[in-house]
């Protein structure tokens, strides 16, 4: 999983999208894990800075790990980009 981050103005709330490509799997798989990413994002919401756009990009593998493993690979791009981020 690859996320990144860009700096718009600190005033806005974070936003973060979602890249979940055809190489995931089929509509049915690429919907859970987006899904299942989504709710990851909610549990980490206090992980994002304000002003930041956030990009979460599924990779194939991302299809066959369960949602533990999801949210342990979000927690950890978050708080590395954390540390990245001015």
């Amino acid at each position: 999983m690859v996320s990144c981050a860009v700096v718009g103005p600190a005033t806005d709330p974070p936003r973060v999208a979602y890249a979940v490509g055809r190489p995931v799997g089929g509509a049915v798989v690429r919907n859970r894990v987006r899904r299942r990413l989504r709710a990851a994002t909610r549990a980490h919401a206090a992980v994002l800075a304000p002003g930041l756009a956030y990009l979460v990009h599924a990779a194939p593998g991302a299809a066959g790990a369960s949602y533990a493993d999801l949210d342990a690979d979000l927690r950890n791009a978050l708080c590395a980009l954390r540390e990245d981020t001015p």
